[in-house]
């Protein structure tokens, strides 16, 4: 009996215990869901909250993006080389789009040639640079044209000098300045608010003040596009002043080929370099040279056929004994001053050091970056990089700076007061001693007092001189209409009654690049031969001005060859002088050439100064040598005379083939038959 009771006893303890249990466990398992519940909630709100984080960053970073894309196009929209009626509210609206960035969205801003330097980059202070483009001129200005910087420290140092020692030096005249980069002025009048004339504004302020006398004095370097450009902008207005002078760019005339020197060039020469050797750690030069160290001037390079300046600026440095000096340009042109030929040439050399500087007016874009600055393809990073040295400095200065530099350009300025000229005057012919030519017809030299009264580039300083009984007439072609009347005398003597003023005739003309014009034509009487005389001419302002004018050196033509075209000529075998211009300037044609015409169509031959030419290359055509032995000589069609012909030679002189372009010009008037 006692041991059924312990047995129920015990099997009902043990129920309750399970009936516990399984309540616990059921509890725990709510606890647990809630729990697991909780947690899920809230990474869900994490989740949200960090996509509507996510979201609004998104909006911001395109906020952004469009903000700085609105400056990158106004920045782009004004840097172009073209001034219109909106260029000041466009370089305002651009700077003011800019202030109104953050920091952070300054440096997004990223166009065809925006970036964050355009207004970020501190170049100097821009209020030390004096514009110079106030009224009250007087009647005498010196116009200094430059091609300009936006490096305000350069400005004011380089051109501002400039600027300052011709002052100094004619205080009787006013100075005034003008930049032909529209670029560069409408960065510099966007960001630091100083306005400088171009050109043109430049040039109509000195006909708004009355200026009677204008010289205009270009900082540039060379004979170049720039300094065309340039000139043909004055030229437009040649009849708006008494007189108007260009005096010459720096480094002078350019010369007939890369051995070419001359005064301006060595005067350069030995103020760059004394410069460079005072800025180093050297007291001379000999001492660099001992010490393994190079000097590296690089300029800017062109395609221009005045590229040969750079060739004869080396050719300059190793007259004057300096061996351990080399010219280089940024553009690689000509192609032995390209900075890899420029590494292997100062390597090969022995040198261990090389002090890079520019030979540039100023020390502007080109000499911050791509001479020293850190880019991959920058001169200082290409000679680091190359392996080949163990230093490289850099000195960033212009030639503008330089005292020795400023009186060069005031030398010009007094070649062209005091009527002086920087070229060799040429012999004059027996015919200039006042003996009478033959009747016939010459081609002759025409000279003037003003650099701005002159013949179309075309007729190349002469005119076609007839000669019939005894009287002597002068057929002129004038760069463009601008010039109404000639007359044989004075301005004066123009104005009064009965005064035969020569009227003009109107022909078209056709420049080196294809482009036409309609000019004014003159025939003007010439009394004498190689003497000055009177002659006045009234331009599109209705005022008369008195020049001296000078014929001379007749060359007597045939007239049927005078006026002959290339369909004109007759069949038969010809001699014809052959102008040449392109590449280096070491190569040389033969002049005059052989020049065959069969059923109407020309061959001329060619032969050059060298045997290594291995073809020639005209309007697609290729030309192989039509000898084995000597100079090469090729025979390739002509297709006009007195027209501008591109071709390419192949020239296997170097050490691997080089294609050099150049341009022939077959002389129609001096055409003649065998």
């Amino acid at each position: 009996m006692k041991k059924k009771l312990l047995t129920v006893l015990l099997s009902t303890a043990l129920c309750i215990s399970v009936l516990s249990g399984c309540g616990s466990n059921t509890e725990t398992a709510k606890t647990e869901a809630e729990s697991s519940q909780a947690v899920t909630d809230s990474e869900e709100k994490e989740s949200t909250e960090a996509a509507s984080e996510e979201t609004s960053t998104d909006a911001s970073e395109t906020d952004d993006k469009a903000a700085a894309d609105e400056v990158a196009a106004l920045i782009d929209k004004i840097y172009v080389q073209e001034r219109t009626e909106t260029t000041d509210e466009d370089c305002k609206k651009a700077k003011e789009a800019w202030d109104a960035l953050t920091d952070a969205q300054k440096e997004l801003v990223k166009g065809e040639n925006a970036d964050p330097d355009y207004f970020g980059r501190d170049t100097g202070d821009a209020g030390k640079d004096d514009p110079l483009n106030s009224d009250e001129i007087g009647d005498n200005e010196i116009l200094v044209v430059s091609f300009g910087t936006s490096f305000n420290d350069s400005r004011a140092e380089d051109i501002g000098g400039i600027e300052k020692a011709i002052q100094a030096a004619y205080p009787e005249w006013s100075v005034r300045r003008a930049f032909t980069a529209q670029t560069i002025i409408n960065h510099v009048q966007a960001r630091d608010g100083e306005s400088i004339d171009n050109m043109e504004q430049a040039l109509e302020r000195a006909v708004a003040n009355g200026v009677k006398k204008l010289i205009v004095q270009p900082t540039h370097l060379m004979h170049g596009a720039e300094y065309d450009e340039m000139k043909a902008a004055v030229e437009k207005y040649a009849t708006n002043f008494e007189s108007i002078e260009i005096s010459e760019p720096l480094l002078g005339e350019v010369g007939e080929d890369a051995t070419t020197v001359n005064d301006d060039k060595k005067k350069v020469a030995e103020a760059v370099v004394s410069a460079a050797v005072e800025a180093s750690e050297y007291d001379t030069l000999e001492a660099a040279d001992k010490a393994s160290t190079a000097f590296v001037f690089i300029g800017h390079g062109t395609s221009h056929t005045a590229k040969v300046t750079y060739s004869q600026m080396q050719a300059q440095m190793s007259e004057l004994g300096y061996k351990n000096v080399w010219v280089g340009t940024v553009e690689g042109e000509p192609e032995e001053t390209a900075c890899d030929k420029i590494v292997e040439a100062v390597h090969e050399a022995g040198y261990k050091n090389v002090i890079l500087r520019p030979l540039m007016v100023v020390a502007g874009d080109h000499a911050n970056n791509d001479m020293a600055g850190d880019d991959d393809d920058s001169w200082k990073s290409v000679f680091t990089a190359s392996g080949h040295f163990d230093k490289i400095d850099t000195q960033i200065a212009g030639l503008g700076r330089i005292e020795a530099v400023q009186q060069l350009y005031v030398d010009h300025i007094s070649a062209v007061t005091d009527g002086a000229s920087s070229s060799a005057e040429s012999s004059e012919s027996a015919e200039n001693s006042g003996d009478k030519l033959e009747d016939g017809v010459y081609l002759a030299d025409f000279e003037t007092d003003s650099t701005m009264f002159h013949v179309n580039e075309v007729s190349e300083g002469k005119g076609t001189l007839t000669v019939k009984d005894g009287k002597m007439v002068l057929h002129i072609l004038m760069p463009s209409k601008n010039v109404l009347n000639l007359f044989s005398g004075t301005a004066e003597d123009a104005q009064k009654d009965g005064a035969e003023l020569i009227n003009p005739t109107v022909e078209e003309v056709t420049y080196k690049d294809g482009q036409k014009e309609e000019v004014n034509a003159f025939d003007l009487p010439v009394p004498t031969l190689g003497e000055e005389f009177d002659c006045a001419l009234i331009g599109t302002k209705g005022k008369w001005y008195d020049h001296k004018v000078k014929v001379s050196n007749p060359e007597a033509v045939t007239e049927d060859v005078s006026e002959s075209k290339s369909e004109d000529v007759e069949d038969g075998e010809y001699t014809v002088e052959v102008s040449l211009e392109g590449g280096t300037g070491k190569a040389s044609i033969t002049s005059p050439a052989k020049l065959v015409v069969a059923d109407g169509k020309m061959t001329a031959s060619i032969e050059w100064s060298s045997p290594n030419y291995d073809y020639m290359v005209l309007d697609g055509t290729k030309y192989e040598p039509v000898n084995t032995d000597g100079n090469s000589v090729f025979e390739i069609p002509v297709a006009e005379l007195d027209k501008d012909i591109n071709v390419v030679a192949d020239t296997i002189a170097m050490s691997k083939p080089h294609e050099i372009e150049y341009v022939l010009n077959f002389k129609a008037s001096s055409l003649k038959k065998n």
